[in-house]
């Protein structure tokens, strides 16, 4: 039996073609509370069934994942950069499957594959070098043999500060229901609602959206998607009662995993604010959509129910103390021409908000510069005149299109393009991010529910990848190596940030651009896996001067 093992970074995605030329790793250096991920590597030319655990003075840290190929049905559009590991449809490494229960054992049939290596260091874990051996056990039918890795991890005796960025990735609560077959809002779907928020925050959300009504997000004209609105309404005569009871649950179950800040549903219709979202109110004893496609947004009875539904929203929050912890959004990306539509909305809804902050993604800074737009979300390939203006308070989101030049978390990208956002949005003084697939199991304008198994292009409506970062299993949901790798680039901002406190951000700023070569921008950054590891390597080691 043959068996290769390589340790190699985590941003390397191991194909079953081959391990290839990757540099391996010996070792790491880190900060208490960090969590930190690398890969074993492993090739056969046999079929070969694997288990493996964990031996060191640290097991309780680690976690060992399999790294599962997944189907990719779209890997870019055509008019995609040459930055791309492949350009063609078929499988890729995303998917990461606890080593636990049923799932303890990886196959491997004549080709590479790689076990992910999830290390959470505890918070002032003292200073000093601890190793982490993997033991691996693999047979064939004729034969068995062991092999290890050892990784010795440095841990720095000071810890990672807590996250600053703010981060959302929306959270579909329909699909959950859709993809587990489940009836909304049943106690079996609360307790997968539970699973996938905690994995959420775990991947360093720190905001989630809230459907107090059902979000109109990617929702064709005509149509409407599952009602999930957390609030339920009944209309009797001119007036409007709200129930918030499930509203509470949601609240509650929020804080339970630590989030402290809750993004409220668009209150117009996407793509141009014509309509108004979809709206179930209770009349006369029947439930019906009183609101939705063929209702103009800009009618009399919509104006009326959200002067009546705001303003008990707004008494229900600050009667539970968040209101000052909740964010609303008026519309998805307005273009110029909705520009008459967007102030109509917005002088609408801010009487209503009692100062609550609102925020919106949009590219065009005409509706900053005229005052309609709080805090601009801005793509990431559109961001450049933002930036010109150093405004106070600016996002960067990618999508979909965002597909030239700039980072994404496309499956067919390599990894470092999903990571550089950290330094970029370091760099630049961005106080969030947001992206809009956590979980969406959709078709494109939702149309029929999908196989994320079958369809990671969201039946090849978007590139695969893009419409989600997290993956539907048996009574529960895990993450996938773009949604970790993304929780890396978050800590890199603050790896940056505790080393500005002893050196300046200016000083930081010039490590970041030496190593690249040349100034760091959204579009302009080393495309290979070392840059990220070794300037964080070198900023940690800057870090342990000042110990």
């Amino acid at each position: 039996m043959e068996l290769i093992l390589k340790q190699v970074s985590s941003l390397e995605k191991i194909r079953p073609g081959g391990i290839g030329t990757v540099d391996g790793l010996e070792e790491a250096l880190v900060l208490g509370g960090q969590s930190f991920s690398y890969q074993i590597a492993l090739q056969t030319p046999d079929r070969v069934e694997l288990s493996a655990r964990v031996e060191s003075p640290v097991a309780d840290w680690v976690k060992l994942h399999n790294v599962v190929n997944v189907v990719m049905d779209v890997a870019c559009y055509s008019s995609a950069d040459d930055d791309y590991i492949t350009k063609e449809p078929g499988i890729m490494p995303d998917m990461l499957l606890p080593l636990e229960g049923k799932d303890a054992l990886v196959h491997l049939t004549n080709q590479a594959g790689a076990l992910w290596v999830q290390v959470q260091v505890p918070e002032n874990t003292p200073a000093g070098r601890y190793p982490i051996t993997v033991k691996l056990h693999a047979a064939t039918l004729k034969e068995e043999m062991d092999a290890e890795t050892t990784l010795v991890l440095e841990v720095l005796g000071q810890n990672l500060p807590a996250q600053k960025t703010r981060f959302t990735q929306w959270f579909y609560v329909d699909c959950i229901a859709d993809v587990h077959k489940t009836p909304i809002y049943s106690e079996e779907h609360w307790a997968l609602i539970e699973k996938y928020i905690a994995l959420a925050r775990s991947l360093g959300l720190t905001m989630l959206l809230t459907p107090v009504i059902t979000p109109p997000l990617d929702t064709a004209v005509g149509t409407h998607r599952p009602n999930v609105q957390l609030v339920k309404m009944e209309k009797k005569g001119d007036t409007y009662h709200f129930d918030f009871t499930l509203l509470q649950r949601w609240v509650a179950l929020c804080q339970k995993y630590g989030f402290r800040e809750f993004e409220m549903s668009h209150l117009f219709s996407q793509w141009g604010l014509s309509a108004t979202p979809n709206i179930w109110v209770t009349e006369d004893g029947e439930e019906k959509l009183m609101f939705g496609w063929h209702v103009p947004a800009k009618s009399e009875a919509y104006r009326d129910f959200l002067g009546q539904f705001l303003p008990a929203l707004i008494a229900w929050l600050k009667e539970k103390g968040i209101k000052e912890h909740t964010w609303f959004h008026i519309s998805d990306e307005p273009h110029a021409e909705h520009i008459e539509n967007y102030s109509y909305a917005k002088e609408l809804i801010v009487p209503l908000i009692d100062g609550c902050t609102t925020m919106d993604a949009l590219s065009d800074y005409d509706f900053y510069e005229r005052g309609l737009v709080e805090i601009p979300v801005t793509k990431n390939d559109r961001i450049e005149p933002f930036l010109a203006h150093k405004l106070p308070r600016q996002w960067v989101y990618y999508c979909c299109s965002q597909n030239q030049l700039v980072g994404n978390r496309y499956l067919a990208q390599p990894s470092y393009r999903n990571r550089i956002l950290g330094l970029q949005i370091y760099k630049f003084g961005c106080e969030g991010f947001l992206h809009w697939g956590f979980n969406f199991y959709n078709s494109r304008r939702s149309l029929k529910n999908i196989n994320p198994f079958m369809y990671t292009g969201g039946d090849q409506g978007f590139p695969s990848g893009d419409p989600f970062s997290v993956y539907p299993v048996e009574g529960g949901v895990v993450p996938s190596l773009r949604a970790v790798i993304f929780r890396e680039a978050l800590a890199d901002i603050e790896i940056c940030r505790l080393l500005e406190s002893y050196i300046g951000k200016e000083a930081v700023v010039a490590m970041i651009d030496e190593a690249a070569g040349e100034p760091l921008t959204f579009s302009c950054y080393p495309r290979n896996s070392r840059y990220i590891p070794d300037l964080i390597r070198a900023m940690l080691q800057r870090i342990a001067q000042h110990q």
